[in-house]
């Protein structure tokens, strides 16, 4: 009886400690998860201290000092936008293309009579001017064909000379009327004829020595000889195709290049007012400038599927670094406007007025000024418009502005210096 009843006891007794128990453990992870919020809390901002009054320690420690805090740099106000100034500076303004190099002239050399080559006198590649042999041809039977006319010469002036004494003597004749009046005009007659046989001896004895001197072939312009098209001793001909050699006429050089047609107008106003337009050929990659020249001429016509004007400029060539065909970036001057107003590029905006910049006041808001647009040259643009050198224009930022806009102009060099570790 007794071991039932110590028995029902202790089942009455367990819930109870396990209550216990459980009650403790409880605490214990209640009590730690405040202990890791605690040390994972970012620590509390120490309150701003009040500014001491004179002969006072501030709560920097420094007596009469400011507070804590005080030299911290105030926001800006407004809106943040970076600013250029207005200048006067000259701006030229550049078309530029792609051109070829060409030769100004081209001529190939051929000998004017057919005959063998006897003598070369040019080196492949050899500078010459115009007028230079550079060949010969076999002469032989052209000096004998000289030979000829002035015999036939020689013997027609005798006959003339002949016949003019005669006709003399029968003027004398006929003065005494010692003969008919018929006989001294058949005689005068005979004269005519004969002076104009001695005439045509003369003409073919012109026509022989210049076929003779065509047996020496001369340059016919100043320019750079190729290769040689025929060898010594050959048999060549006035109707060859390639002749004996090409010369191309280097200094000056041409440059051909296209240009827009919505600039052609001002190119043909330059052209017309008798004003030299500089041109510039820089090198492939665009760092070397290779000669400059003037506009020489330009074609009768715009291409319609291309909508550019075909533009000729004449290079000097004095050194011999430009060759025909070769490829260049060309550069044309079609504006230089000297002590102009200048803004820079990226100030331009447009919108329902045309185009226009952002004036910076001295109260910092922004005033919309219309201006119109002349050449343009890297970053500056000169403009024409109600504006001062020295007024400050908005170049970033200026999407979000109206009129009068309160801004902030930031310093992008300070920026950037900010920026740097």
């Amino acid at each position: 009886m007794s071991e039932t009843t110590s028995s029902s006891a202790r089942k009455r007794k367990t819930p109870r400690s396990v209550w216990v128990t459980g009650g403790v453990l409880l605490a214990v992870a209640v009590g730690g998860g405040w202990l890791i919020a605690q040390r994972l809390a970012p620590p509390k901002e120490a309150p701003r201290a009040v500014a001491a009054p004179s002969g006072q320690a501030s709560a920097t420690g420094r007596p009469g000092g400011p507070p804590a805090g005080a030299n911290r740099p105030s926001t800006p106000r407004g809106q943040p936008v970076s600013a250029g100034v207005v200048q006067r500076r000259d701006v030229r303004e550049w078309v530029r293309s792609l051109g070829t190099l060409t030769a100004f002239n081209t001529a190939v050399v051929r000998p004017k009579v057919d005959g063998e080559l006897v003598a070369v006198l040019f080196k492949e590649g050899q500078m010459v001017k115009a007028g230079d042999v550079l060949a010969r041809v076999d002469a032989r039977s052209f000096e004998a064909q000289v030979l000829q006319a002035q015999g036939q010469l020689a013997k027609d002036s005798a006959q003339l000379a002949n016949a003019q004494l005669d006709l003399k003597r029968y003027e004398d004749l006929l003065a005494k009327g010692a003969i008919a009046r018929q006989q001294v005009e058949t005689q005068a007659a005979l004269v005519r004829q004969l002076q104009g046989t001695v005439e045509a001896g003369r003409a073919q004895l012109g026509l022989a020595q210049l076929q003779r001197s065509y047996t020496e072939v001369r340059a016919p312009i100043a320019g750079r000889l190729g290769l040689k098209q025929a060898d010594l001793g050959a048999l060549v001909r006035s109707s060859d195709p390639n002749g004996l050699v090409s010369i191309t006429q280097t200094h000056p050089m041409a440059a051909v290049f296209a240009v827009p047609e919505v600039q052609v107008s001002e190119l043909l106003r330059n052209l017309r007012a008798q004003q030299p337009v500089t041109v510039q050929a820089w090198s492939r990659d665009d760092q070397e400038m290779l000669a400059t020249g003037v506009v020489d001429s330009t074609d009768n016509a715009i291409d319609t599927a291309t909508g550019t004007l075909k533009v000729k400029a004449a290079l000097p060539n004095r050194d011999g670094r430009l060759f025909p065909n070769q490829f260049a970036n060309i550069r044309l001057l079609l504006n230089d406007l000297k002590q102009s107003l200048a803004v820079p590029t990226a100030a331009i905006q447009r919108g329902a007025m045309g185009t226009f910049v952002y004036v910076v006041g001295a109260d910092q808001k922004v005033t919309p000024v219309k201006v119109d647009l002349l050449a343009v040259e890297d970053d500056w643009q000169a403009v024409k418009g109600a504006l001062e050198p020295g007024q400050r224009v908005v170049t970033d930022g200026a999407d979000r502005l109206r009129n009068g806009t309160l801004v902030s102009v930031i310093d992008p060099n300070a920026a950037a210096g900010r920026q740097q570790p």
